[in-house]
């Protein structure tokens, strides 16, 4: 019975980065031997157990062979009689099949090493087109490392997407990779990998149809809209931005890519395009409620943040009823947070700065002022219609809030 250290954990330590989980895989051992010396068996699928004191996982070594299609078609074989080397062939890339035994000795059958200092994410057998989830594994890793996919791996993720194995990703692990991807680095080269082997086009294709369709040069040097959402996804990344943040960046300008040819590089009214198709996404790959709300948030409303010091204060306090924000002013704050990123987005902005959000919060804060419970309780006590009641409210409600507004708005100009 040997035991050696594998995967990212062996990975990420060559790479110098901090490391979360240890794998490990035990070569030599049967479950009943485990079982003996106190390990608990909790895999499903094969034989993976908890080590009794750190509760860390322990893997028999085992073989996998594709009996039938997607990413669970797999049969695995455990025995004492698997090789290390073996148990490391079944893994996609060169870069995660690096051992480390219990001496510190560095096994490294298939050059991922010297891949890990070139920074190609290479696969290591033809197995790899084996299991469709390794598209999206490659692309991910391309977005945490800033590594390149070897042309010969992504000629495989090419003629996987081909065959049509990309179909039969089930929505869950879809979101699962492409949501661990936009919390990466560099998230764009995720989106830039999936797209160069064809996967975007298959699993989210309101996103690739974005490549291509211009915008006008004044606001968008980069002209591209799919090369200005790569931009904003990186600058919300930059900004250690949460996910919901990062997925609304992505989706809120989904309508440009509907728009018919002979209206560009304008885009009239692509924000209600944009929050239908973000919709339709959302339902299809299975968004979260959190990250479906905000995108479609930002998805409707980001246009008009940006013009916040042109908007009449009636504008302003109908958008902050929209969006809840007197409710839900954390998540005000994220979504204003995303439209910043799509200002930031571009050429030359980075570091530009986007009055919006600070307007747009000082007004909410001052429309927060409104004691809504003092107005409907003077009202109640009121000679008036109970009927009428509950819009009179709402309506003394909202012509406070927008005297407020107004109030906060002419402080500003005074101080300028």
């Amino acid at each position: 019975m040997k035991i050696y250290q594998v995967g990212g954990s062996v990975r990420d330590e060559l790479l110098g980065l901090p490391v979360k989980d240890h794998d490990y895989v035990v070569v030599g051992s049967n479950p009943e031997e485990m079982v003996r010396l106190g390990y608990r068996p909790v895999g499903k699928d094969f034989p993976v157990f908890l080590h009794p004191q750190t509760q860390q996982q322990y893997a028999l070594a085992r073989t996998e062979r594709k009996i039938y299609r997607g990413y669970k078609g797999f049969e695995v074989y455990a025995s004492p009689e698997v090789t290390l080397q073996e148990d490391l062939a079944r893994r996609d890339l060169t870069v995660n099949a690096i051992a480390k035994d219990q001496t510190g000795n560095i096994i490294d059958p298939f050059n991922g090493i010297a891949d890990l200092e070139a920074g190609i994410l290479r696969h290591i057998s033809p197995a790899f087109v084996e299991d469709p989830v390794r598209i999206l594994r490659v692309a991910r890793f391309a977005a945490r490392f800033g590594f390149h996919v070897a042309p010969e791996t992504l000629d495989l993720m090419r003629e996987m997407v081909h065959n049509g194995e990309v179909e039969a990703l089930v929505p869950e692990r879809v979101w699962q990779e492409i949501a661990r991807g936009l919390m990466e680095h560099h998230p764009s080269r995720m989106f830039y990998a999936l797209r160069e082997c064809g996967a975007l086009s298959r699993i989210i294709p309101e996103v690739d149809a974005l490549f291509g369709v211009p915008q006008p040069i004044q606001s968008h040097p980069e002209v591209d809209t799919g090369v200005h959402i790569m931009m904003a996804i990186d600058y919300a990344a930059s900004r250690q931005y949460a996910l919901a943040i990062r997925f609304a960046v992505l989706t809120h300008d989904l309508g440009k890519g509907t728009t018919p040819p002979e209206e560009w590089p304008k885009h009239i009214g692509h924000e209600k395009r944009s929050v239908t198709l973000t919709k339709d996404l959302c339902e299809r790959i299975r968004i979260p409620k959190e990250e479906r709300d905000l995108a479609l948030l930002v998805a409707r409303f980001h246009g008009d943040v940006h013009r916040a010091e042109t908007l009449h204060p009636t504008t302003i306090a109908d958008m902050l009823q929209a969006t809840d924000a007197y409710r839900k002013p954390y998540r005000f704050e994220a979504f204003l947070q995303a439209c910043a990123c799509d200002f930031h987005g571009r050429p030359g902005y980075a570091d530009k700065p986007y009055p919006p959000f600070e307007r747009l919060m000082k007004t909410l804060s001052a429309a927060r002022n409104v004691n809504a419970g003092a107005i409907a309780a003077k009202l109640k006590s009121s000679a008036v219609d109970t009927a009428d009641l509950p819009a009179l409210i709402n309506l003394k409600v909202r012509e406070a809030r927008i005297i407020e507004i107004k109030r906060a708005l002419s402080c500003e100009v005074l101080t300028q």
